[in-house]
């Protein structure tokens, strides 16, 4: 239900996907607009990114005050694909890359 809420609020269109895939609840959109919504309308920071490729980027952005996350896929060419998104996030210290 939450994903169905948050896809109606951001005015996202679903991807396309296979039937039975595990990503058919992938919604994509320009980057610009998803970062906005998620910034004015739930009040999310960025909590992270990571490189996954060498034309992807996975992001965390999270509502502190709800505990909800959202992870977004961004692409090199300005498009990005909420892939994820739960509750009760928690923040841990700084991950050592050595």
């Amino acid at each position: 239900m939450k994903r169905f809420v948050l896809a109606l609020t951001l005015g996202l269109v679903p991807a396309a996907a296979t039937a039975g895939s595990p990503t058919s609840d992938v919604f994509c959109d320009d980057r610009a607009r998803i970062v906005e919504k998620l910034e004015t309308r739930f009040g999310a920071t960025l909590a992270g990114r990571g490189l996954r490729g060498p034309e992807t980027f996975v992001e965390f952005w999270v509502a502190e005050r709800s505990g909800d996350w959202t992870m977004v896929q961004n692409y090199t060419d300005g498009r990005a694909c909420i892939v994820a998104m739960g509750e009760n996030w928690e923040s841990f210290g700084p991950v050592d890359p050595a």
